[in-house]
């Protein structure tokens, strides 16, 4: 068994020791038991996630949602063993089945951490930078949060005081998001976020070399964080002392966010894998597990190996959580006594209420007039921000465009930021122009709990944010994304601005749902129903997408069921629908228009206003069929975008006004008409639908 030192700062004992070797133990074992997997770092950062998880972190495992504590995200998600195996050692519910089964169906220890999947879990992670950026959410929101409930106590005295902890690789840092994320959280001085940098110059591809030489400690620095290294034990292993020395000093480190460069060998101490690419991603073979174990001083014949011992020793962080929560909640009784009316408000966000009477605030637009539904939003949102203090959010660096300024006179900056309403527990975030961030960022923030955040830019920017937005759907979390300009309407800025795919590729990730209001009425609706969704008596919660227009669009009598996500706007009149027209958004006027022609002609038609495919879907079958009956299979549906979405509303018999090809650089009303998106196009798609059913209609007889 290897020998580390001490220091009076930091009890390390043989007993401690032989709890980090057996994480490499298990590490390989798991990887090798499988066949697959990636064990090198989880061997390497034995050391450091061991420090953290038994020597600093506040948690508690027998309750792995308590408010109070730390939070731990390992960005570098391929070395889901690092956390796996100290949940297992803490005491989490892991337990040495659960490593026996890696990676296979039915576990609890998938291949990449799973938020809701495995307790003690605080985001999904894999994407390789992600985690970077769901960090800093968590260390905004717990600033945020404590703004809410305790602005002011002093710095470290309240119960809300807590600190964000995360592990990122080399792949991390080298993904542009980190970048985005980095930035941000030096320009809030995120004083409650520690991100320490497993350093080990390996990737797939071998020594990372190959494609990195920046100085990553100067490029932190130039971001505004505390910076330390840690320097190597003589045999090359992580030195526990220097990390817990840096470690502490970072969460001593208030005043802005800390990096910790750790030089780590990756498969250490594996006598021929180590230092090696293979060591990454591959088991290591029975015979360097088996070497491997010599080296550290356990019976290369047996598998799973953890002594008595040190699974006792570990498991004394339970008591040490307990009476850690115990303290807390001592201070917290204290706060509750000293500030009644915010305790109150605090159990009422806790268990995902919103405030008596918030939607007598939603405005009511008039009827007919000419509103785009992003100016409604913001309307919506500037109401709500009176009511629900726990709503926040912003945009990157298009926040009047987007209407996303909940209150223009508080911005969520951090103390010493010289711009007017610059505030450390503002409401109005500024992500900048960081949309891939902005969305990582969104998911930290609503995985930290107790607030309710927006994010927003122009929809075909999505693009920039789709991996983040997959993996909120994943997750289910409660985020609200206002995507804004969302057709080829927004005009002159020209194709590589006017979203064409976007709509349908967003409805196409599953849990994600995509609403396109018709009008400034439909627009409260919507956000109202999707402040509803994210109360507990839900369930899990979903992701929502708003889609709205840079135009104004007429203004139509507010119907409730807009909330069901499709209704009949205007029904048939002269008996029943021989046509039904689909629209969503600014097309639902045309379908309106194409209706009084063809009602004109003694065609009875009916309007459906579709404003989310998702939430129509959700509806049981009486519902749908009341909407679009199955007996009338002439349809037309019209979306300025492609018709993906629509084949299965319109079926065989239906016909699509859609955009199948990129826009082009002229007034929003001047392509509307060169691209078909008109009135009359409507009609013609339904006379030909109609003319289709007849035909078959005659063959058949």
């Amino acid at each position: 068994m290897s020998t580390k030192p001490t220091a009076t700062d930091l009890e390390w004992t043989e007993l401690d020791q032989r709890a980090v070797d057996t994480v490499r133990v298990l590490a390989m074992d798991s990887v090798q038991k499988v066949g697959n997997g990636h064990p090198g770092t989880a061997m390497s950062l034995a050391p450091a996630a061991y420090v953290l998880f038994q020597k600093l972190m506040r948690h508690d495992p027998s309750d792995a949602e308590w408010t109070g504590r730390d939070r731990f995200v390992l960005s570098a998600g391929h070395s889901s063993l690092t956390l796996y195996i100290q949940l297992y050692l803490a005491g989490y519910g892991l337990e040495l089945d659960d490593l026996r089964a890696f990676r296979t169906w039915g576990s609890k220890t998938p291949g990449h951490p799973e938020y809701g999947h495995t307790t003690g879990v605080e985001t999904t992670t894999g994407p390789l930078g992600q985690g970077v950026a769901n960090a800093v959410g968590m260390a905004m929101a717990s600033r945020y949060e404590r703004g809410l409930f305790d602005p002011h106590a002093a710095a470290g005295t309240s119960p809300f005081d807590h600190t964000i902890w995360a592990i990122a690789g080399d792949g991390c840092l080298q993904e542009g998001i980190s970048a985005e994320a980095s930035s941000l959280a030096g320009h809030q001085k995120l004083g409650n976020l520690v991100l320490l940098w497993d350093d080990n110059h390996i990737s797939i591809e071998g020594d990372t070399e190959a494609a990195v030489s920046e100085d990553t400690l100067a490029r932190y620095e130039a971001y505004g964080w505390h910076v330390q290294r840690v320097a190597q034990l003589p045999d090359g292993d992580l030195d526990p002392v220097g990390l817990h020395k840096a470690l502490l000093a970072a969460q001593a480190e208030t005043t802005r966010p800390s990096f910790i460069a750790a030089r780590s060998i990756i498969a250490w101490p594996a006598p021929h894998a180590q230092n090696t690419e293979a060591a990454h991603g591959s088991a290591l073979g029975d015979e360097e597990v088996a070497a491997t174990k010599r080296v550290l001083g356990f019976d290369p014949e047996k598998s799973f190996e953890v002594s008595d011992e040190v699974i006792a020793h570990t498991r004394a962080v339970l008591d040490r959580g307990r009476d850690a929560k115990a303290e807390w909640e001592k201070s917290l009784a204290a706060w509750r006594t000293a500030n009644p009316q915010r305790a109150a408000e605090f159990d009422r966000i806790a268990t995902g209420e919103l405030p008596t009477g918030w939607e007598e605030k939603l405005p009511v637009f008039e009827t007919g007039k000419g509103v785009a539904t992003r100016a409604a939003s913001g309307k919506v949102l500037q109401a709500l921000g009176e009511v629900v203090p726990e709503l926040w959010g912003g945009s990157a660096d298009l926040a009047g465009s987007n209407n996303t300024t909940i209150d223009k006179n508080s911005s969520f900056l951090p103390v010493g930021n010289p711009l007017p309403g610059a505030d450390p527990y503002g409401r109005t975030i500024h992500f900048g122009i960081r949309e891939h961030a902005m969305a990582a960022v969104m998911n930290g923030i609503a995985l930290h709990g107790s607030t309710r955040i927006y994010g927003g830019t122009f929809l075909v920017f999505s693009d920039y944010m789709r991996n983040a937005v997959r993996l909120s759907a994943l997750m289910h979390l409660p985020v609200t994304y206002v995507w804004t300009h969302d057709s080829v309407g927004l005009g002159e800025d020209g194709p590589t601005h006017q979203p064409v795919e976007h709509l349908a590729t967003l409805r196409a990730i599953p849990g994600l749902n995509v609403v396109r209001p018709a009008d400034a009425n439909e627009t409260a609706i919507a956000w109202r129903e999707i402040l509803k969704r994210y109360t507990k008596e839900f369930g899990k919660g979903a992701p929502h997408g708003l889609a709205l227009t840079r135009q104004g669009v007429p203004t139509y009598d507010a119907n409730e069921d807009a909330a069901r996500g499709g209704y009949v706007l205007f029904e048939a009149e002269g008996g029943e629908p021989q046509v039904v027209l689909i629209g969503t958004g600014s097309e639902v006027q045309l379908a309106v228009e194409a209706r009084e022609q063809l009602q004109a002609a003694g065609v009875a038609t009916r309007v459906v206003s579709m404003p989310s495919v998702e939430w129509f879907e959700e509806q049981d079958q009486a519902y749908r069929d009341s909407v679009l009956p199955p007996s009338v299979k002439a349809r037309v549906a019209v979306e300025a975008g492609i018709g993906l979405t629509w084949h299965r509303f319109v079926g065989d018999a239906g016909r699509i006004v859609s955009l199948e090809h990129f826009g082009a650089s002229a007034d929003g009303k001047v392509l509307f008409r060169e691209f078909g998106f008109t009135a009359d196009a409507v009609v013609a798609a339904a006379r030909d639908s109609l003319e289709f059913i007849s035909g078959i209609a005659a063959a058949a007889r």
